[in-house]
């Protein structure tokens, strides 16, 4: 398996709370990843490090074998490690469609480049292919702002893999998600990412869907991962269920995970 992310010794300290130590993880391509661990343990620290948004204190991350430690945001993406985040990151007075080239228009134009029209037959042709791979095509001259929740989260993460990233990392993708939505929104989301050969990496509070959708669960609580295991492995481990998910959580059979 070729190796896409590495992290070593990660630590980053606010004064004098740890808000991660000691954190040593390996992701491989094709892998699909759920982190865990209540508010605070240290899921959305970790991932702000990897993907440029925080400094670490100490530690190495490599994305593809090159560190990625120190590089901003817009660079780490242009590499192709891209993020959504738990509040979708779209233009609300826009629509669908112009949202889409906005993010197009980004990923693709530099220099001089930034100077050239938006909007070419080309680039329309790009983001009406990235709409129906994410189902959201029908949205097509929506405004944002009149878009249901799931149809929005959709939206922010298929503007976030606008350049067919080698991983992604979510951000609580059905967080605000009604029960009956919430499989339908990741069949889509993990279909159109599979079509991408995209390794996945989400924080997750829903049990059922990290149980549906995952390959390999890291477990967070006070900054360090105390479990980094097989979906139905982590579903029974001792630490998690005291720590993260509660003993009188009852996982499903699974054998695994991802078995949607």
């Amino acid at each position: 398996m070729t190796r896409v992310l590495e992290v070593h010794d990660l630590e980053k300290n606010f004064g004098g709370v740890v808000a991660a130590h000691n954190i040593n993880v390996t992701v491989d391509i094709g892998e699909t990843i759920g982190i865990i661990g209540a508010n605070g343990a240290g899921k959305t620290t970790f991932v702000n490090m990897v993907t440029g948004y925080l400094k670490p204190s100490g530690g190495r991350i490599e994305f593809m074998g090159k560190s990625v430690v120190g590089l901003p945001p817009r660079d780490v993406t242009k590499l192709g490690l891209c993020r959504s985040f738990q509040v979708p990151q779209v233009f609300l007075s826009e629509s669908v469609f112009d949202n889409m080239l906005v993010a197009y228009g980004i990923a693709e134009r530099s220099g001089l480049g930034l100077f050239a029209p938006l909007h070419t037959d080309e680039r329309a042709a790009r983001v009406d292919a990235q709409l129906k791979r994410y189902q959201i095509d029908d949205y097509r001259e929506v405004a944002a702002s009149a878009l249901p929740q799931g149809v929005r989260k959709l939206l922010d993460i298929a503007m976030a893999t606008v350049r067919s990233p080698k991983l992604v990392m979510l951000d609580e993708p059905t967080s605000g998600i009604s029960v009956e939505e919430k499989f339908g929104l990741m069949d889509i989301i993990m279909q159109a990412l599979r079509e991408e050969e995209t390794t996945v990496m989400f924080i997750e509070h829903d049990m059922e869907i990290v149980e549906r959708f995952v390959d390999r669960v890291w477990a967070f609580y006070q900054g360090e991962i105390i479990c980094d295991a097989t979906t139905a492995e982590a579903m029974k481990d001792e630490k998690v269920r005291e720590f993260v998910i509660g003993q009188e959580y009852h996982p499903a059979h699974v054998e695994g995970g991802a078995h949607a």
